[in-house]
């Protein structure tokens, strides 16, 4: 994106605030504006900035009344239409951004039911980078038939762009690989960021998402339902994540993923990932590499 355009997505997201903090965001610089990854909110504390330096303070403190004014906003005054990820601690917002809330869980037999006396809130500026995975995507093809890929990095690194860069290109088709259908389970709405109903992100024409749903659930969903060629997930974390991307793989379905690893070594050293590495279900990896002067991605065969 543009230094224009970075802008331009700061100052929506910004618009998201109670006026009383939006005011204090406005007043960035536009390096800063550019530059900034997120807006957090904490109750008693002053607003912040997460910059790629760390969390600059503005003043003034966040008080309980402007999260639930936040919350508000963010929903349009229609809490209660949200409420189902509201529980599940974020809300999907019109133009592409996502809020992530804290608060104290409402239980009932086991289960949140919702948050209340909401303590923190993070907006992330969600960003897209289109033609960042123009060069990985002709790759992941041999013989014209896609590999299981992963993507790897650290918490931060931009896996989830780059997932979304890929879903697009490879829902697209290109000159060197064919269009495919591709079924992008969303459980955390971070890569379409959907908002009612709607792809606020572009994911590309072949694609289906399921919103806001466990892996391990709408892997077979998506499998019964919609015919994919390729099923994209982001961050594995669970064994019956991989209990269901095995599923997938076992009927012929390519798996396009992303984990918090910075390399495959790495992998090896957990129990969980070794196993999947060990029963194959994986042929790519894709490493996302970071220094002062932006991303690089580098691609490896895994270990057979």
């Amino acid at each position: 994106m543009q230094k224009n355009e970075l802008i331009f997505r700061y100052e929506q997201a910004a618009a998201i605030l109670p006026s009383r903090l939006r005011k204090a965001a406005l007043a960035l610089s536009d390096g800063e504006k550019a530059a900034a990854e997120e807006l957090r909110l904490r109750a008693g504390r002053p607003l912040t900035v997460l910059l790629p330096t760390g969390e600059l303070p503005l003043e003034p403190d966040v008080e309980p009344e402007d999260l639930e004014t936040l919350c508000d906003i963010a929903t349009e005054f229609s809490r209660y239409a949200a409420s189902e990820t509201i529980r599940e601690g974020f809300l999907p917002v019109r133009g592409g951004f996502r809020v992530g809330l804290c608060g104290t869980a409402v239980m009932k037999d086991g289960a949140n039911t919702n948050l209340k006396n909401l303590s923190s809130a993070v907006i992330r500026i969600a960003r897209e980078r289109r033609g960042a995975a123009s060069g990985i995507a002709p790759r992941l093809f041999q013989g014209g038939r896609f590999l299981n890929t992963l993507i790897l990095s650290p918490p931060g690194g931009g896996k989830t762009t780059l997932l979304r860069d890929l879903v697009r290109c490879l829902s697209e088709g290109g000159p060197d690989w064919p269009a495919q259908r591709i079924s992008l389970i969303d459980e955390r709405g971070e890569v379409a960021v959907a908002y009612r109903g709607a792809p606020q992100m572009d994911v590309g024409p072949r694609t289906d998402v399921l919103d806001a749903c466990p892996k391990a659930l709408g892997i077979p969903i998506v499998l019964r339902a919609m015919n994919p060629q390729i099923i994209a997930v982001d961050e594995i974390t669970l064994r019956e994540d991989l209990t269901a991307a095995e599923l997938a793989a076992g009927c012929g379905v390519g798996l396009l993923a992303t984990i918090h690893a910075a390399n495959v070594p790495e992998l090896l050293r957990k129990p969980l990932y070794r196993t999947l590495l060990e029963n194959q279900v994986f042929r790519l990896a894709v490493r996302i590499l970071r220094d002062g002067e932006g991303r690089a991605y580098e691609l490896e065969e895994l270990p057979c």
